[in-house]
């Protein structure tokens, strides 16, 4: 479990697609050109970001992205589950506690997205800035983030 159920969801985003199987609780970036701008379009496709300089975050992936043989077996809505090619729920302002973290974040200190979609202290040229850790990590190494990405 990468993200843990006590969270405060203050503004959520449904327009986007995921095309890769990913575990919930990690920032999802923007990969396409697509423009978003309808709840249909195809183009509009995030993704775990494997560079952070140059990642455009859109949130705070709340859904695990699975790739299941639907004809075998079905969706697990209980753990809120979507399958790959499917759209899935982002965090854009609220907080979460995740286990997606890289570093030692310490409380007050920011939050940027890092490589392969984790949540880190380390800034570089490029790098956006989605928020402040609110905690530092404890011993099964989940933090308390507050997001915050507009």
């Amino acid at each position: 479990m990468a993200l843990k159920p006590d969270r405060i969801e203050l503004l959520t985003d449904i327009s986007f697609f995921m095309n890769t199987t990913e575990e919930r609780g990690g920032v999802a970036s923007v990969v396409s050109t697509g423009a978003g701008v309808s709840m249909d379009d195809a183009g509009a496709v995030v993704e775990y970001a494997t560079l952070a300089s140059g990642a455009l975050p859109v949130g705070v992936l709340l859904n695990d992205v699975v790739d299941y043989d639907l004809t075998r077996q079905h969706i697990n809505w209980h753990k809120d589950e979507m399958q790959v090619g499917g759209k899935v729920t982002l965090l854009r302002v609220g907080q979460v506690t995740t286990n997606q973290i890289a570093g030692s974040p310490t409380a007050g200190a920011p939050a940027y997205v890092g490589a392969n979609g984790v949540i880190t202290t380390a800034t570089a040229t490029g790098v956006a800035r989605i928020g402040s850790f609110l905690s530092e990590a404890d011993a099964d190494g989940y933090a308390k983030v507050a997001v915050n990405i507009q």
